[in-house]
C-alpha cells in the first residue's frame, strides 16, 4: 500500500535525525517532498467521489420530499459557503472556514460560493471569482471533482439571479440573511428546520470517498504526532512543539481543523489548554498533545500523552493503561450499539484505574454510585467526527430532529446515537489531577475516598488523553487511527 510505504519511509529519514527542533530542519525539505507524495499518492479514485456526489442527490431528493411532507414548500436547495467574516472595527479578516453541508459536496473553503441541488438534474457550482488584484482569487479544482458538476463561473453575486428558476421555491442553506434576501429566497425558505434535521442526521454516516479522505487525515496528523514527540523528548517548550506539528505535517495554523492543544505538566489537565509557552519548561515530564489534520476538509482528531523517565511512576503507570483501556473501549464498539453505553464503559474502567492505582479506596460500585470517576474525567468519551470536528447531529435520534440529553451525570457527552455502520467518532478516555474539581471534596464525605496524599503528588503532571478515530464496520469497528501509527 502506497500509504503505508511512504510512511514508513518518512520514519526512516526522520529517525536519522537526533536533536530537537535542529533535526527537524535538517529533514525539512525532504520531509516535505515525502509529504506531497503521499498525499497525491493517497488521492481517492474517481468512482469513489462520483459515487459520493451520487449518494448525495438521492439524500437531498429524499431531504425535499421529508421537507415538503412537512409543510416545507421547498423545490430545490441552494447552499452558501459562508461569507468572509472580520474582526470588529478592523479590517482584518478572521480565518475562513466554510459551512459544512457545503463543504459535503464541495472540497472548496472559500467564502461565498454556492451548490444548487435540483431534482434529477446535475448539480450547478456557482464559482464567484470577483475581479480583484488585491487577493489572490484563483481556485483549483480537481477535474474528478469539477466533472460532477455544471460549473457556472461569476464574478458579483447579483448575477446568481440570472441563473436561479423561481426563487420562491428554493430553500437556502447557509448563515447570510443578508444574501438570502439579495437573492430574493422566502424568509420561510432560509435553513428549514425539518430540511436540515434530515441533513444534519444523515452526516453521520459517511461514504466511503470521506471515509478514505478521514484515513489520509489521520495518517498525515500522525507524522505531526511523531514530531511533536520528539520535540518534546528533547527538551522543546510548548511553541517549539507546536511548530515541530505543524512543520511535519507541512500546514500553517489556519489549516488545522481546530486549535492545537500542546500542554506540558500541570497544563495537561486544562482540556482545551489554548496558550504555547515559548519559555523553557525545565524538566517537563508530560505532554499531551491534541492536534489533527484536515484532508478535503475532513478532520482528524488525535490525542496522545507522553511522559518522560523521571516522570511520577504512578502517573507513568497511568498512562500505560490508559493505551489498554482505550483499545478496549475500541473493541467494545459494535454495529447497535448506544453510544452511552460506551461512556458507561468508559466510566467503569476509569474507576477500576483509579483503584488499582491507590487513588481511590473503594469499590468500583460505590465510586460509580458517587460519580467519582467524573471528578477525574470530566468529559465526554468521544464526538461524533467528520466535516466538523465536532460533527453535527450527535445527540439527533431520527431525521425529524429529537434529541437524546446526555446522561444527567456526564453532561459534556456530545454523542448520544445508536452505532452503525460507516458513522465515524472519537474515542478518548482521559484522567486529569484538575484542583478545580477535585479541592471541594478534599472535606467531605464524598471526598473520603480519595487518596489526596497522592493526588497532590500527581497535580504536578496534569492528566491523559488517548483518543483514536473510529469507524463502525459490518461488525466491529475500524480503527483509522492505529493501522497507521507503525508506519508514523
Amino acid at each position: 500500500m502506497i500509504v503505508s510505504l511512504l510512511c514508513r519511509t518518512w520514519v526512516i529519514f526522520y529517525g536519522l535525525c537526533t536533536h530537537g527542533i535542529n533535526a527537524i530542519l535538517q529533514v525539512n525539505l525532504l520531509k516535505f517532498t515525502v509529504h506531497h507524495i503521499f498525499i497525491e499518492s493517497a488521492s481517492v479514485p474517481n468512482s469513489h467521489f462520483k459515487t459520493h456526489i451520487d449518494r448525495l442527490r438521492n439524500l437531498y431528493q429524499e431531504a425535499l420530499e421529508h421537507s415538503r411532507q412537512l409543510g416545507e414548500s421547498v423545490n430545490a436547495v441552494l447552499i452558501h459557503s459562508g461569507s468572509q467574516q472580520y474582526y470588529y472595527a478592523d479590517d482584518q479578516e478572521i480565518a475562513f472556514r466554510a459551512f459544512g453541508h457545503f463543504l459535503h459536496w464541495l472540497p472548496v473553503n472559500r467564502a461565498d460560493q454556492f451548490v444548487f441541488i435540483q431534482a434529477d438534474k446535475r448539480p450547478i457550482y456557482f464559482q464567484l471569482v470577483p475581479d480583484d488584484f488585491w487577493y489572490d482569487q484563483s481556485i483549483n479544482i480537481d477535474t474528478e471533482v469539477s466533472e460532477q458538476f455544471s460549473v457556472i463561473r461569476i464574478n458579483q453575486l447579483d448575477s446568481l439571479l440570472k441563473y436561479l428558476p423561481d426563487n420562491s421555491d428554493i430553500a437556502f442553506l447557509g448563515e447570510s440573511l443578508d444574501i438570502a434576501k439579495l437573492l430574493k429566497i422566502n424568509s420561510s425558505a432560509i435553513n428549514p428546520k425539518h430540511l436540515l434535521h434530515f441533513l444534519n442526521f444523515h452526516r453521520a454516516i459517511k461514504s466511503e470517498y470521506e471515509i478514505e479522505q478521514l484515513r489520509v487525515a489521520n495518517a498525515t496528523a500522525l507524522i505531526g504526532h511523531k514530531a511533536a514527540r520528539h520535540c518534546f523528548l528533547n527538551n522543546g517548550n510548548e511553541l517549539d512543539i507546536h511548530r515541530s506539528y505543524l512543520s511535519a505535517c507541512n500546514i500553517i495554523e489556519t489549516q488545522s481543523p481546530y486549535t492545537n492543544i500542546v500542554a506540558l505538566d500541570e497544563k495537561s489537565a486544562i482540556l482545551h489548554y489554548q496558550h504555547k509557552r515559548n519559555s523553557a519548561i525545565k524538566n517537563s515530564q508530560v505532554l499531551l498533545i491534541d492536534a489533527g489534520f484536515a484532508q478535503a476538509n475532513y478532520c482528524s482528531d488525535i490525542t496522545r500523552t507522553w511522559v518522560r523517565g523521571h516522570c511520577h511512576e504512578v502517573f507513568k503507570s497511568l498512562v500505560e493503561q490508559m493505551h489498554i483501556l482505550e483499545l478496549e473501549l475500541v473493541n467494545a464498539v459494535v454495529p447497535g450499539m448506544a453510544y452511552p453505553q460506551l461512556h458507561a464503559l468508559a466510566l467503569e474502567k476509569i474507576a477500576g484505574l483509579l483503584i488499582s492505582h491507590d487513588i481511590c479506596n473503594s469499590s468500583q460500585e460505590s465510586l460509580l454510585a458517587n460519580h467519582i470517576p467524573q471528578l477525574f474525567m470530566p468529559h465526554g468519551v468521544g464526538h461524533l467526527l467528520g466535516l466538523q470536528v465536532h460533527d453535527v447531529g450527535g445527540r439527533q435520534q431520527n431525521i425529524n430532529g429529537d434529541e437524546l440529553s446526555a446522561p444527567t451525570h456526564s453532561p459534556a457527552l456530545r454523542n448520544t446515537r445508536t452505532l452503525c455502520k460507516d458513522m465515524v467518532f472519537t474515542v478518548e478516555p482521559g484522567l486529569y489531577f484538575i484542583p478545580l474539581l477535585l479541592d471541594p471534596h478534599r472535606n467531605t464525605k464524598l471526598g473520603q475516598c480519595i487518596n489526596f496524599s497522592l493526588v497532590d503528588s500527581l497535580i504536578p503532571c496534569g492528566g491523559i488523553r488517548i483518543e483514536d478515530n473510529i469507524r463502525v464496520t459490518d461488525t466491529g469497528a475500524e480503527n483509522l487511527t492505529r493501522q497507521f501509527e507503525s508506519y508514523a
